[in-house]
């Protein structure tokens, strides 16, 4: 990539952003439309989580297809074949007829989100190469996340109530467009030099694996649960023989690039289910409307977009301990306070567990962009930064189908009413305080002095293996850094 001015380089993270803002608001604003949605298209809980996991399966799926193929052709060029991808099934969901094609469209929708976020994150990586540079970079870009927070519940309420939910998909449209000729205009092409090879059977692997542990999670069926098994012992045996593997298990000897990706999928599974259970419990057993569940939102979503850019900070000058059990602490603390006090009871109690999964969420994700990021090859930037969004949508997977299997589990307790609503979620609030009690236990395990030790002798075997020609891809990798 040549030579950025400052100005030029601010305007491309900007252009970089408006993809993350397009797929993040559309997840919000989704949540905030199941309840209008699932009545017009007669849809069972089952059903609504199918049009969240539909989209985040996918993603999830071809997020680390999508970034060696960057790598490989070029990262401009698949980041505005991206868009174009996105902005259609955007449009195609607003036309669809019943909850069958629904679903499906929004698989074309994650074919083109798998080409943006992990790409739009190596465009980055490359353009601001300097530690602290890319640390604050990557906290404007965790921001935009709290930007589509507070901005999807109002913005979806507002269209679910005056227009209708298909409206949710028009948002879209604009900023797609907008950030597709923005991208042909200013965004310079850039290619790793030496890309990875294309991994067929590893892909699909990685596909049978999700898409099987997904499926058997929200239908309970224990066949797809052996596939997802044999799947996970397909990529454990496979890709440590390849010369070029879809994913470098060597890479997981690093504990900071491991806790990160452990992390990711805690942290987003307690964002998936969170956003679940209380989009249904708002509408649905409060009897409130969109806008109104929006607004309800707010300070959650108003504390994600301030303490993002602040955690970026934080990570740029101090390193990611500190924001990791700050989000630990207090995506736990929320959990017990709808699990065990009844929050739902009490506006001041549920505004405070708002208060602080916000925090907790805002100061999450710039650790986990930027360690996994630091601790690979930059001339990979499109495969390592795909491994940590990988993670999230792994996460937010699974968060939302076992969440929504346990609220299935518990609704014959009633649903009609706030009081049955608490007593059939309780346990999944159990679930959400488990996955805050690990961001803190596994960032406490692997951001000190032996996390680092380990992540400095990961980077030194596998120079040595590139040197020496034993099973490495020859390029080497880059510094893993005092993170």
């Amino acid at each position: 990539m040549p030579e950025l001015t400052s100005r030029r380089r601010l305007l491309v993270l900007a252009i970089c952003c408006m993809s993350l803002l397009i797929v993040s608001l559309d997840n919000t604003i989704l949540n905030v439309a199941l309840p209008s949605m699932g009545r017009e298209l007669n849809a069972s809980v089952s059903g609504l989580q199918w049009t969240i996991d539909a989209y985040t399966l996918v993603l999830a799926s071809l997020l680390m297809l999508a970034g060696s193929t960057a790598d490989r052709i070029g990262r401009r060029k698949v980041f505005m074949a991206g868009l174009v991808l996105f902005t259609v099934g955007s449009l195609l969901c607003s036309l669809a007829p019943s909850l069958d094609l629904l679903i499906v469209f929004r698989m074309v929708q994650a074919v083109g989100g798998s080409m943006l976020n992990p790409v739009a994150m190596s465009i980055i990586t490359n353009t601001f190469t300097e530690p602290a540079a890319r640390a604050r970079a990557i906290g404007v870009w965790g921001g935009v996340v709290g930007i589509s927070m507070a901005a999807g519940p109002l913005v979806g309420g507002l269209l679910v109530d005056s227009v209708g939910w298909r409206s949710i998909f028009w948002v879209n449209l604009p900023v797609g467009l907008a950030a597709l000729l923005l991208t042909w205009r200013y965004v310079p092409e850039s290619r790793a030099p030496h890309p990875r090879r294309v991994d067929v059977v590893g892909q699909l692997l990685i596909i049978a694996l999700l898409g099987s542990l997904t499926y058997a999670i929200i239908e309970t069926d224990l066949v797809f649960a052996v596939i997802a098994a044999v799947a996970l012992v397909g990529v454990l045996l496979y890709e440590p023989r390849r010369r070029e593997p879809l994913i470098d298990l060597r890479f997981f000897r690093s504990a900071p690039f491991s806790g990160a990706t452990v992390i990711a999928v805690a942290a987003f599974a307690a964002l998936g289910g969170f956003l679940f259970l209380n989009t249904l419990y708002l509408q649905d057993a409060r009897g409130l409307s969109a806008l109104e569940a929006g607004l309800y939102m707010l300070p959650m979503a108003g504390m994600t977009f301030i303490c993002a850019p602040l955690s970026g900070r934080l990570v740029g000058s101090r390193g990611p301990r500190l924001p990791l059990l700050v989000a630990g602490t207090t995506m736990a603390a929320c959990g017990v306070m709808f699990a065990a006090f009844e929050a739902e009871t009490s506006d001041v109690l549920l505004f405070t567990g708002y208060v602080l999964f916000g925090i907790g969420f805002g100061m999450v994700n710039a650790p986990i962009t930027n360690t996994a990021v630091s601790g690979m090859p930059r001339a990979q930037a499109g495969v390592a930064a795909a491994v940590a969004s990988t993670s999230r949508q792994i996460g937010q997977t699974l968060g939302v189908a076992v969440i929504g299997a346990v609220l299935a589990a518990g609704v014959s307790l009633g649903t009609g009413s706030p009081a049955a609503f608490v007593a059939a979620s309780r346990p999944a609030w159990w679930v959400i305080t488990g996955c805050g009690l690990c961001v803190l236990v596994v960032g406490a395990l692997t951001s000190g002095p032996w996390a680092r030790g380990t992540a400095l002798r990961c980077a030194g075997r596998l120079e040595t293996a590139t040197e020496g020609g034993g099973g490495g891809d020859g390029r080497g990798v880059g510094r893993i850094p005092d993170v």
